[in-house]
């Protein structure tokens, strides 16, 4: 329970005290959640730390006075110093750590709150850094109850690094609106840092999830976008380098919008198109019309494809006359737009709505255009996953999954005015469609769209040629880059995230050599919409030498998004474990899809009480970073241990030297043995010697239960027009007799 009562304070302090909060509360707008949970007496407050003004926005959240643990360092600052020790803070140094440690414990003896900021250090990419151990000093010593608390939306805030730089930038508003979340009390001996990480990420997602502007329409946000800078480029179409405005893309998708209100009462609306600017204006289009976009993967064949058409009930299709021309036996429903055919005759609907998006206000024009104030948990998107194991089910996006992606992926990438993005990935596909279709559009971000990645070649072109910025894409698109791209045409790149898969360590150092480009590894999946973590470029320390907590490393997919939360369990029982023990990855957050469409069956086997379970076995680092170590339909169990086909795989890879081809050489499946349960056989497209290849394994300690037993010879290993490993073929190719 909370108390009035206030521990003693100087009368200097207590005047600073009472002064300070309402000027603080003249800029900040501060929102506080679980005061219920602060404990009576004293307690060691742990918050994550995300701007120079953290300490003050906690003091207005709080109904008591807190005394900070803070660095020697600061405290003797002759600027601060005065004020620092008449608030009583605590001043400590690494080097001698005993006395502020002995002086907290007194403190909360006394039945005051004493706070550390356990990372150290602010936040230079607005994630959750690595939990100092110095906290738990504190509590032991002291035998204090822990309180986690976040403090969130001050990434951004004129005292965050948002941006690349602190207080140089303008305020967004003034009173900059915060929450502040307290969690529940942990004893000193359970508040170890992997289970105050893990509190810390469950409130943060906590409070992302009620943060008000996820309950908006996706169209809403998407016309708020594209009016910032209608004059720049939106789009460039990297077949034929016509290009358009963002008001020029408003405004057309506004006329086509109202054409589909009109002829078309269908809730679903499928476009069947590669990356290009038309697709991009049939997605826009469609969502302000209040209906929802459904890509289709046409590369999957009749039978998937109608198996698409018939679950979402599709009648409706947007497509182009030369792209219809090239797609062979295509189950096309009974009424299909030709945009080639359809906006020509919709030119002067398209003058007057471009003109509107000029000249009127959002609010007048989403009222013309009829938007709904709220999109919440209604379907936004349809989006079919891959298929990699069977049929393709159709996982539903809400307009709060994605509007909350596009805000995780907003923070983490903090692109500026100039960047420009290569969308060669098909909107079908879920990276695609939030990462290189919606998020542009909200964020003002240009795209030069292509419709062939495997198309290294042209790629590498329009890169060079757009001075892009950005790159996205698949391990498996990337690896053609090495053979096909030249070092000059790749010079603008600053940031190259591959995910879908894993990436091979070979392939990134190979890359990094000859285009002097890291490239960095992140992590999603289409039920998460997509974006869950990333690695990203290290800060720039603020003075040359100073240490700075890294922001990727090597075989992780970095740390989690803002917003996500996780747990680590047992993958048979679902008993929770440490985040740092490896197990079945568990995750919560806004972006979490809403459920498979009309399959109530599946979605309760991976959706609880808000809860997606991935399918991924993963672990957590103590710096945060996240490892998945192998899809769950990628290990065997054999003689009751878990083996992982992904690191035999590499195994055999290095082993064998097969690395940096341009196409997968093998794959590692498990099939069902009598004896011992599963065996594994390996798919190779090249000729492999196996007494060779056990020989080479067993030198290398590697145990027999993960050795294969037998080679499987393919023309090629089989794969999905995304790269990913196509899994069902895999095993029909396993099962098939040599």
């Amino acid at each position: 329970m909370t108390t009035t009562v206030t521990p003693k304070m100087s009368t200097p302090g207590r005047a600073l005290y009472f002064l300070g909060r309402p000027l603080v509360r003249c800029f900040y707008r501060v929102t506080s959640l679980g005061l219920e949970n602060l404990p009576s007496g004293g307690f060691l407050l742990v918050p994550n730390h995300i701007s120079w003004v953290d300490a003050l926005v906690l003091q207005l959240a709080c109904p008591r006075p807190i005394r900070y643990v803070i660095d020697q360092e600061y405290y003797h600052k002759p600027l601060l110093h005065p004020i620092l020790r008449t608030i009583g803070c605590i001043p400590i140094s690494k080097r001698q750590s005993h006395a502020a440690v002995r002086a907290a414990a007194e403190k909360i003896a006394e039945g005051e709150i004493v706070c550390v900021f356990p990372e150290g250090e602010l936040e230079r990419r607005g994630t959750l850094l690595r939990l100092q151990r110095g906290y738990e000093v504190i509590a032991r010593h002291a035998k204090a109850q822990v309180v986690p608390v976040w403090l969130d939306q001050l990434w951004g805030s004129i005292f965050s690094f948002q941006g690349g730089k602190f207080f140089r930038k303008f305020p967004k508003r003034i009173r900059y609106p915060v929450t502040v979340a307290f969690g529940k009390p942990l004893e000193a001996k359970a508040a170890d840092v992997a289970t105050v990480r893990e509190e810390l990420l469950k409130l943060g997602e906590f409070c992302f999830s009620r943060r008000p502007s996820l309950d908006r329409h996706l169209a809403e946000d998407c016309v708020r976008g594209l009016k910032r800078r209608p004059l720049a480029t939106a789009v460039v179409d990297g077949m034929d380098h016509t290009e358009l405005s963002r008001a020029k893309l408003l405004g057309a998708a506004a006329a086509f919008s109202r054409y589909l209100r009109k002829e078309f009462p269908d809730e679903r609306i499928a476009i069947v198109l590669p990356a290009s600017k038309g697709s991009m204006l049939a997605n826009l289009a469609v969502m302000l019309a209040n209906k929802v976009p459904v890509d289709l993967n046409f590369t999957i064949g009749r039978a998937a494809n109608e198996s698409c058409c018939r679950r979402a009930n599709l009648r409706v299709a947007i497509s182009a006359t030369p792209f219809i021309a090239r797609v062979k036996d295509f189950p096309w429903p009974g009424r299909v737009v030709k945009l080639d055919e359809l906006l020509p005759g919709l030119k002067r609907q398209i003058i007057l709505w471009w003109i509107a998006s000029m000249v009127l206000p959002a609010r007048l024009l989403l009222r013309l255009l009829d938007v709904p104030k709220k999109g919440g948990h209604a379907e936004a998107v349809l989006l079919f996953t891959s298929g990699t194991t069977g049929e393709p089910k159709g996982a539903v996006m809400s307009h709060r999954n994605v509007m909350g992606n596009v805000a995780q992926f907003r923070e983490l990438l903090d692109a500026k005015k100039t960047d420009a993005i290569l969308a060669s990935l098909p909107f079908f596909h879920t990276f695609g469609s939030t990462v290189t279709l919606w998020y542009p559009i909200i964020e003002g971000v240009r795209i030069v769209t292509y419709p062939n990645p495997l198309d290294a070649a042209t790629c590498a072109a329009l890169i060079e040629r757009y001075k892009l910025t950005f790159l996205l894409l698949t391990p498996t698109f990337l690896r053609l880059y090495l053979r096909k791209a030249e070092l000059e045409q790749l010079k603008t790149l600053r940031l190259i995230i591959t995910g879908a898969e894993k990436l091979p360590l070979d392939l990134a150092s190979h890359f990094e050599e000859r285009f002097h480009k890291k490239v960095y590894e992140g992590y999603g999946l289409t039920e998460t919409a997509p974006v869950v973590s990333v690695n990203l470029p290290d800060p720039e320390p603020p003075n040359p030498g100073d240490h700075v907590q890294p922001s990727s490393r090597l075989g992780s997919v970095g740390r989690l998004a803002p917003g996500i939360a996780a747990e680590i369990r047992e993958p048979e029982s679902d008993q929770k474990l440490s985040l740092y023990d490896s197990g079945m990855l568990w995750l919560r957050g806004a972006n979490i899809f809403e459920g498979y469409l009309h399959d109530p069956t599946r979605t309760a086997e991976i959706l609880r009480d808000g809860w997606l379970k991935t399918g991924d076995v993963g672990r957590f680092d103590e710096d945060g970073f996240l490892y998945i170590e192998g899809r769950l339909s990628r290990f065997s169990k054999i003689g009751g241990e878990m083996v992982p086909h992904e690191a035999i795989e590499q195994k055999i890879i290095d082993l064998m030297e097969l690395s940096g081809r341009d196409e997968r050489p093998i794959a590692i499946v498990g099939v069902q043995d009598e004896a011992k349960g599963e065996a594994l056989v390996l798919l190779s497209a090249l000729e492999i010697d196996l007494a060779e290849l056990r020989r080479k394994l067993q030198e290398a300690g590697v145990p027999n239960l993960w050795i294969p037993k037998q080679i499987q010879r393919v023309e090629a290993i089989p794969v999905l027009a995304s790269g990913k490993l196509d899994l069902k073929r895999c095993q029909e190719c396993a099962a098939t007799p040599s």
